[in-house]
């Protein structure tokens, strides 16, 4: 009966023999001794295969084992502080069950060779440790939303509108139409909360932008809830009620896999725990001119204005009420404040926005106003017009960029990292 690395280790002040199975993570050794280090999915451990305990065909095959070759592994467990993981194997017979070429992945590879085999990079430790954080995060957030009453609703991937700016689209032929990959489930999800009143899901999006730079994806998965009768104040805390919720669960699981990565788990465990703070855009702007930033008021947060602001905070923090002249048609305008909008981005620590969402527009006229400055006609948006027509009420929604969440959590340079297969302006295989 096998187990995995991790159970054998486990039980092994109780269960002394042991049959393993996985890939070759490093080998090593001599005419007369051999060390493998086995990987599976949870864990590795260093195996011994001594010349004198196994037959001659055995040995055979482990001198010619290399890197990534799949085998099976029986022996006894032991302690041994020295070995990678704190255990041993002393084996008594290996069968191997796939041969490994030369493996094309070695120590200190550019970032582009890695992502040329990524089929292959995604077996190491690190993207192992990444997606096993994904997961527990996006399972995270699915019980977090069922408990707190919500219906998952799934929306078109091919839509025939924009919705975050007509330059991000991509057009996809449509038999003898054009439509557009997904920029967010929004206009759908509005939809749905006059059936259901309360929304989420996650699902793919796609943005063509052209930017190279570490925290942008062309392809990516946004986590988006829409809620009736919420207004901003109420949408905003309940982004951070779920962020909490997810980021205290991954620590729950996964802090060998924090350790890792590098990740500050004391620095992730005091967000999980403190109150995170709500700032007005005018607010962050006095802020960054005290330390010396000067930003008018009308320009959207770039990347070292949002760094900049992060460095006062060691938690998320949300940013509301951006001025309307640069934010999409959909949100509306502070009533006691015209030049601003009911809307809010939330930055991570690391400078990173995270969350974007509003309160969303019931005004007609202020809608066709906008569709017709960002250069849209109104009549390609009359579902979306004709919630407004009938039964109306406020309601609220963000999306979060789940890759961006992931940069934060497990200290990743790069978004690319946060995902399996990243798709960029750039990359588009494997």
């Amino acid at each position: 009966m096998y187990t995995t690395i991790q159970e054998a280790m486990d039980q092994a002040s109780k269960k002394k023999e042991v049959a393993i199975r996985g890939w070759v993570y490093r080998e090593r050794g001599s005419n007369k001794m051999r060390f493998i280090v086995l990987r599976d999915s949870t864990n590795i451990i260093q195996c011994v295969i001594e010349k004198s305990n196994v037959n001659e065909n055995v040995w055979n095959d482990v001198v010619k084992l290399q890197i990534e070759a799949s085998v099976e592994v029986k022996g006894t467990i032991k302690k041994d502080t020295r070995a990678p993981s704190g255990y041993e194997i002393l084996v008594k017979d290996v069968h191997v069950v796939g041969w490994s070429d030369t493996y094309p992945i070695t120590k200190d590879q550019s970032n582009e060779h890695l992502l040329d085999n990524r089929h292959l990079w995604i077996r190491s430790r690190k993207m192992t440790a990444i997606l096993k954080i994904r997961s527990t995060y996006l399972f995270a957030r699915e019980e977090f939303f069922q408990k707190q009453g919500f219906w998952k609703f799934d929306p078109p991937i091919l839509q025939p509108n924009q919705c975050e700016g007509g330059s991000t689209l991509f057009e996809v032929k449509y038999y003898n139409q054009k439509t557009y990959l997904s920029q967010t489930w929004q206009l759908y999800a509005e939809a749905a909360i006059f059936a259901l009143e309360r929304v989420y899901d996650h699902s793919p999006t796609f943005r063509a932008e052209k930017s190279k730079t570490s925290r942008h994806l062309s392809e990516f998965w946004m986590a988006e809830m829409e809620a009736a009768w919420m207004d901003l104040s109420q949408v905003t805390e309940f982004a951070k009620k779920e962020i909490k919720y997810c980021l205290k669960k991954v620590l729950e699981k996964h802090e060998p896999e924090l350790e890792l990565l590098g990740a500050d788990i004391k620095q992730l465990k005091n967000a999980a725990k403190k109150d995170w703070p709500t700032l007005k855009y005018r607010e962050v702007l006095k802020i960054l001119e005290k330390s010396g930033m000067k930003v008018k008021f009308g320009k959207d947060l770039r990347t070292e204005e949002e760094e900049a602001i992060m460095k006062q905070f060691d938690t998320p923090i949300v940013v509301t009420h951006y001025p309307k002249s640069v934010m999409a048609f959909y949100k509306p305008v502070d009533p006691e404040v015209p030049d601003e909008a009911l809307c809010f981005d939330m930055l991570g620590p690391n400078g990173t926005e995270i969350v974007g969402g509003s309160q969303r527009s019931t005004d007609m006229d202020a809608l066709i106003s906008d569709l017709k400055r960002e250069g849209e006609d109104p009549k390609n948006y009359k579902f979306y017009l004709d919630l407004r027509k009938y039964g109306s009420v406020p309601h609220s929604g963000y999306g979060v960029g789940v890759e961006r969440v992931l940069v934060w959590i497990c200290n990743l340079d790069n978004i690319k990292d946060a995902i399996g297969f990243p798709r960029t302006a750039l990359r588009w295989t494997p």
